[in-house]
């Protein structure tokens, strides 16, 4: 798994290629640790790269999800590939996020 970030307006963007399971969560989650204890309040997971979530993935973002509310911060994801939109789905997390199409609409909700 490889993780870029970049600051755009508000919001720190996380482009996330690879896989998020048991051996490679506990890197996003390190990272998206460093964003909130840094003063990040709003996220970007640009997931166009992910072609893998585990349920310790999953986990990730819900646990990145209640920081950023805790915060009135936002956690917003986009770009994700077909077979990751379903898990979202079917595990019930598509109503947990805000998920866009693309990168420049999740902008758009600054």
């Amino acid at each position: 798994m490889n993780i870029k970030k970049e600051k755009i307006g508000n919001f720190t963007v996380l482009k996330i290629k690879g896989r998020i399971d048991t051996i490679h969560s506990s890197a996003l989650e390190l990272e998206v640790n460093q964003q909130f204890d840094s003063g990040e309040k709003n996220l970007i997971f640009n997931c166009s790269g992910m072609d893998y979530i585990s349920s310790s993935g999953l986990r990730i973002f819900l646990v990145a999800q209640k920081k950023a509310k805790a915060i009135n911060g936002k956690l917003f994801l986009c770009d994700m590939q077909p077979a990751i939109q379903e898990i979202f789905r079917i595990s019930g997390f598509s109503n947990l996020f805000r998920i866009f199409d693309t990168q420049e609409e999740a902008l758009e909700n600054q």
